[in-house]
């Protein structure tokens, strides 16, 4: 007869399939839902002949199949990231912002405006993504000074130390370049519109090699979440298990950040989300925090359209609005647990 273990796979694995068909639904909402809806039918069209020279079909094609796909990609990063920030350094209260990735990008960004005078987004991507990169590499850096290298309590202290200074230097930076400033805030926004397939055809190399280390740390982050002495008493080999994580995270952080700006509270909701169903193990955790966060993702940007017709309102504020409570009741909750 099958074993709980079978049916509890079995389970997951539909619930699997039901939140990537949830996914799917979604995307094509954020195909067809704008300020000016286009029918189904249309949309079909457009994908199946890209050259289409309609309105409606070159709405899709150039406007919103980029940003369905931006939305699928950066909030798959997102979610896996934060998963894996949340596993590695053992704190279910921590998100990608932890190792610096939003600072170190925007300041980057800021430089590549300031200093060298980019405007476009296809330079914002690559300067965010070195930024996002330079700046988890020095939090990792300086948390592995000392004895016991890089454990999790000096990675927060270090990433807190980090974003303090950089996110110093940018203001600094701002506030002596007006123009910046004017070209900086609709990046920091946190947006999926305005954006091309070029930057999804940068992406893509970088996010897949994320997607995969992040899925082979699996095993790791369940070691590592039984503490580090009992880690190496499985053969688990401590150092090299938070070098992969923390590649990964560099991988992921720095796609999505560099692709749809500092998008708060997904990669931080969406493990809690996730572990409600799954539990702690991070060969499903992983999976499902790779499908809820584009979910909810797309979900905040199809509102964002809706909301404030003919206009919109910015994913990074909807996703804001969104996590901002879900944040305090998670903080709430882990106090009272203390208690």
């Amino acid at each position: 007869m099958p074993s709980a273990r079978h049916h509890r796979a079995a389970a997951l694995t539909t619930g699997l399939v039901v939140i990537a068909a949830a996914l799917a639904c979604a995307a094509v909402l954020s195909l067809v839902v704008g300020s000016r809806a286009v029918p189904f039918g249309t949309v079909l069209e457009a994908l199946a002949n890209p050259g289409g020279t309609t309105r409606d079909e070159l709405i899709v094609s150039e406007v919103r199949l980029p940003r369905t796909l931006i939305g699928l990609f950066a909030g798959a990063a997102l979610g896996l990231a934060g998963t894996v920030v949340q596993g590695v350094t053992r704190n279910p209260l921590a998100d990608p912002g932890i190792l610096g990735v939003n600072f170190g990008a925007s300041l980057f960004v800021v430089v590549a405006i300031s200093v060298f005078g980019i405007t476009s987004l296809t330079g914002y991507v690559w300067f965010g993504f070195l930024g996002a990169a330079a700046a988890s590499a020095l939090v990792y850096a300086v948390g592995s000074i000392g004895r016991g290298g890089a454990t999790p309590i000096k990675l927060a202290l270090a990433g807190a130390a980090v974003s303090a200074a950089l996110s110093s230097f940018t203001t600094a930076m701002l506030m002596l370049d007006v123009r910046a400033y004017d070209q900086f805030r609709f990046w920091q926004v946190g947006s999926l519109a305005g954006r091309g397939m070029d930057v999804v055809v940068q992406a893509v190399p970088f996010l897949l090699t994320g997607v995969l280390l992040a899925l082979l740390s699996a095993r790791a982050l369940n070691a590592l979440a039984l503490g580090d002495d009992v880690a190496v008493s499985f053969g688990q080999n401590v150092t090299a298990a938070r070098l992969l994580a923390a590649t990964a995270i560099v991988l992921l952080c720095g796609t999505a950040t560099a692709m749809a700006g500092p998008i708060a509270f997904v990669g931080l909701v969406i493990p809690h989300l996730a572990r409600t169903v799954t539990g702690p193990d991070h060969r499903w955790l992983l999976p499902y925090a790779m499908l809820l966060a584009p979910l909810l993702l797309l979900i905040a940007d199809v509102l964002g359209r809706v909301l404030a017709r003919p206009g919109e309102v910015q994913v990074g504020i909807v996703t804001a609005v969104i996590g901002a409570p879900v944040f305090v009741a998670l903080a709430r909750r882990r106090r009272l647990a203390e208690l």
